[in-house]
């Protein structure tokens, strides 16, 4: 079938005649604080695809009966030079510099596309962010600039560092690694940041589509990936095509960029195909879980970077908090908390709760009103994690990779950095090389030879190294070892033990934890937090969190951790629920309308039966200043 070119003026134009406003926004609504920072839109959510479909593809569709098979229809198609998947920084990194190349050489045809699931870019960017700009100030040298009308003004010069030891009722200060200083950097929001470089990619000349899923990859004859396409709109819960579907789209492209962030689901079945893990080890994780806070003034330091580490978390277990305040008497507070952690009676989510009563923290917090809410996982594994970043016909680029630097808290720098690299080894390859497939061998050779292979080098031994007999404390004697003498020189590097789910003890083997009721004013119930994050998904659709038998995955995993996936996840989506008709006396149920996309699930699940699959395009969390 031959393509069909759709501009995004079509589609901006499509979005302006068949909008949709979302059923549900975040329960903070357009506070004065949030409207004077323009942060906060009212949310449109677009169907995806659905904006560049006929209406005469439309009214086939409807008029199906019930022989009708959706995959057996002809997909709409698209070619372009490279095709982005994901809007984080990473992704619009490579696209800016991508365009910046092309219109220095003139070549004002060169196309390059980037998809975005989420309903507007920055929604599905959570993030406890102090920034490190030296990727920024490559990429957009006038970022900052007074003499740029425009300049990314949202950002808060960071001026203080503590360092802390909790326990339960003291605040110990301890010293800083070197790793963790910041001065010449900022603290920001990363979901204004994400809005910030879309703008910029739109001016160079990027097409950008939010609302669009990529859920498939697209491969040629030759076994090379050729692009992605979109997921299906308009099918029902019950697997079939409703009166609204209507077929994804294909999106070719010579080149295909994956910036999915942590744990995507397209990568996952990249690494498989192509084997991609093959000279590394196992990925492992972290999930962070954040509020934003608006305190009262007299509270507010401006500037001011706090981390933690210790209570709440048990001595088995790798994690801290941080607190960082910024703009306008604002507090961004999280929890990171390693998904390595052993005993299946502990919630991240519970844990949170309880840390904000730690003096260290509820000093700031009282008195102040909490307006947003999110959680994501995190790449953890370091230099020994990293896969083949390479594959035929594009890259794994940003988190998509995992180059987060664990020890130093930051990861946004370097995935832009990875972003560009692969943006002037993709470019570099298809003027080289005219027709046909391309691989990135450039792509790899710059990696290694980058300051992203030397900094994640350095600190390689750090995170592993808290897999030991003493723990928490083994890993803190170790990590000041490595920061003021070993200083990454050392010959050995650290293997990660198991993966997380492995390292999942059974309930019996475990003390059980009682967590206490959240208070309604430093503390929440989890539903009230999930409100907080604007998340919202059709009802009247396959549940994306795929597990093929419900039953028999309550079989195999309620009798030895005593529902575990209640616990870990951060948003109320899996229950067990009595039920007598059932041999198990509980009956397994996921509420997936409440997923904030983290991919807990799939990570941390000790069966390893749950598929996290991308919804219908625009759907999920819709964050604000995260």
């Amino acid at each position: 079938m031959a393509c069909r070119t759709v501009s995004a003026s079509a589609l901006r134009r499509a979005i302006a005649n068949g909008g949709r406003r979302a059923p549900r926004t975040a329960l903070c609504g357009p506070t004065s604080k949030l409207a004077s920072l323009n942060v906060y839109k009212p949310a449109i959510r677009i169907a995806g695809q659905r904006r560049a479909l006929s209406s005469t593809a439309r009214a086939r569709f409807a008029s199906a009966d019930e022989s009708f098979d959706p995959k057996q229809q002809e997909r709409e198609s698209d070619q372009v030079d490279v095709c982005i998947v994901g809007g984080g920084p990473a992704g619009l990194s490579a696209a800016i510099r991508l365009k910046q190349l092309a219109n220095e050489a003139g070549n004002e045809d060169f196309r390059v596309l980037l998809l975005e699931k989420a309903g507007e870019l920055g929604d599905h960017i959570v993030s406890g962010n102090v920034i490190e700009p030296s990727a920024l100030n490559e990429l957009l040298p006038d970022w900052n600039s007074e003499d740029n009308p425009n300049r990314f003004e949202h950002v808060t010069p960071a001026k203080k560092d503590m360092m802390r030891f909790l326990t339960k009722g003291m605040t110990i200060p301890i010293p800083k690694p070197p790793q963790m200083n910041n001065h010449g950097n900022y603290i920001i929001s990363l979901n204004q940041l994400t809005k910030w470089l879309g703008e910029r990619a739109e001016e160079l000349g990027v097409e950008i589509y939010p609302g669009f899923a990529a859920s498939e990859v697209l491969y040629n004859n030759e076994g090379s990936v050729m692009g992605v396409a979109t997921n299906d709109l308009g099918i029902g819960r019950n697997g079939k095509p409703k009166d609204s579907f209507e077929r994804g789209m294909e999106f070719h492209a010579r080149v295909t960029l994956l910036a999915e962030g942590c744990h995507g689901s397209l990568t996952k079945q990249l690494v498989k195909k192509f084997d991609l893990r093959r000279d590394s080890q196992h990925q492992t994780y972290g999930l962070g879980i954040k509020e934003i806070w608006e305190i009262q003034p007299e509270k507010f330091q401006p500037g001011l970077i706090v981390h933690s580490m210790g209570y709440p978390l048990p001595s088995d277990t790798y994690g801290g908090g941080w607190m960082y305040h910024f703009g306008d008497n604002m507090v961004s507070i999280g929890l990171v908390v390693g998904l390595d952690y052993p005993n299946p009676w502990l919630a991240p989510y519970g844990e949170f709760q309880k840390m904000k009563h730690h003096p260290l923290y509820s000093s700031t917090l009282e008195g102040g009103k909490c307006i947003s809410y999110g959680a994501r996982t995190l790449n953890e594994g370091g230099f020994q994690s990293i896969p083949k970043c390479a594959f035929p016909g594009g890259a794994l680029i940003g988190d998509t990779a995992g180059f987060l630097n664990v020890p130093k808290i930051k990861g946004t720098h370097t995935a832009m950095r990875s972003g560009m690299l692969a943006a002037e080894a993709a470019y570099s390859a298809l003027t080289s090389v005219k027709e046909g497939s391309v691989f990135l061998y450039d792509y790899e050779d710059k990696l290694r030879s980058s300051s992203i292979w030397s900094e994640l080098k350095t600190v390689r031994n750090m995170r592993p190294s808290f897999h030991n007999p003493l723990g928490l404390y083994g890993g803190i004697l170790y990590s000041g070892l490595e920061a003021y003498v070993l200083k990454g020189m050392e010959p050995w590097t650290f293997k990660h033990s198991k993966p997380d789910y492995a390292a999942t003890k059974h309930a019996d083997q475990c003390k059980k934890i009682e967590y206490p009721k959240p208070d309604g004013k430093i503390s929440f119930d989890i539903l009230t937090s999930v409100s907080r994050s604007g998340t919202n998904h059709e009802e009247d659709q396959p549940v994306h969190l795929q597990v093929k038998d419900w039953d028999k995955h309550a079989q195999l995993d309620w009798p030895a951790y005593k529902g575990v996936e209640n616990r870990f996840c951060p948003a109320g989506v899996y229950e067990y629920i009595e039920d007598e008709s059932k041999d198990l006396g509980v009956r397994f149920q996921i509420n997936a309308q409440n997923c904030v996309h983290c991919k807990t699930c799939d990570i941390k699940d000790p069966s390893q039966d749950i598929n996290w699959s991308t919804p219908q395009g625009g759907e999920g969390p819709k964050y604000v200043l995260t």
